[in-house]
């Protein structure tokens, strides 16, 4: 059974002035988001300690968190607490403190949790690693009422652990479980890989010389197991950073499609009507009156 929060209000943080970095750990985050010394360009886990179902809110749609399940958010998403009526435990942390893609080749995290993917990763903690996840969580606790001059090596180390633990959940659960290693490296990188670039490159080609592989084979094995293509991702990611932007930003429409790397503000538009159904306009105004 999950584990209620406390009624006490919990938020801790270390942080480096020197490195400008930060690791945040709270039992509310719709309370304690601005409360943090660095607020912009975080890493979280959002984690439903709740015997009870929660909503957020990520890039415009809502999202419903069943007890003992977690997600991992980046900066390069939109995310909401308006629908959010119960605490919502979070652990933040930005480059300065992990950068996750120097240690990949360690935890083989990017494409995953983090980066490389337009579907929200939704990890379920199975009963048999509750205890384990929650003596994570109590062990962060203690350290940060340890201030010493090596407190931030072993956060640091919890923080990697809790990469590891999650991670492999999330291969198990959110990979196609007859998919080999070398098989799901392949894809989640290229997913990463696509998260990075899809503003300079449009091509499959571009990825596979990146992989050093030829794009028919790519596109074989995102075939072989029902992945969407290779270039459907690239296409549906840059369509998904256009609506961010129309959604979140006062940017117009030739601002956004020079961002996106569109020449031609017409082109663009065509682009966005085929993947959407609307021009630029017509998705601003909807919202508009959905609002």
């Amino acid at each position: 059974m999950a584990q209620q929060p406390s009624n006490l209000f919990m938020r801790h943080e270390y942080n480096d002035s020197r490195l400008g970095a930060i690791l945040g750990f709270t039992d509310d985050i719709k309370r304690d988001e601005e409360r943090f010394s660095i607020t912009s360009r975080t890493i979280k886990f959002l984690w439903n300690r709740n015997n009870c179902p929660l909503t957020i809110q990520i890039d415009g749609m809502d999202l419903e968190l069943l007890p003992d399940q977690m997600i991992t958010v980046t900066y390069l998403q939109y995310v909401s607490y308006v629908q959010t009526h119960l605490p919502l435990s979070a652990i933040l942390f930005n480059r300065e403190f992990y950068c996750i893609s120097d240690h990949d080749s360690e935890v083989s995290c990017n494409g995953i949790l983090f980066f490389g993917t337009q579907d929200i990763p939704i990890i379920t903690i199975p009963q048999e690693q509750l205890s384990k996840f929650n003596l994570l969580h109590d062990m962060f606790i203690e350290e940060f009422s340890t201030p010493d001059n090596i407190q931030g090596d072993m956060l640091q180390m919890l923080l990697k652990r809790l990469i590891i633990m999650s991670t492999r959940l999330a291969k198990e659960q959110l990979i196609v479980k007859t998919l080999g290693n070398e098989q799901i490296d392949t894809i989640r990188r290229f997913n990463f890989l696509v998260d990075m670039h899809f503003k300079t490159k449009r091509k499959v080609g571009d990825y596979a010389d990146l992989l050093h592989k030829s794009p028919k084979t790519l596109s074989n094995l995102f075939a072989i197991y029902n992945q969407k293509s290779p270039q459907q991702i690239i296409l549906e990611r840059i369509a998904l950073e256009a609506k961010r932007l129309i959604n979140f930003t006062d940017k117009q429409n030739q601002e956004i499609a020079f961002e996106l790397g569109f020449n031609d503000p017409a082109h663009f538009s065509r682009f966005f009507k085929k993947m959407t159904q609307m021009t630029p306009s017509e998705y601003r105004e909807n919202l508009l009156l959905v609002a």
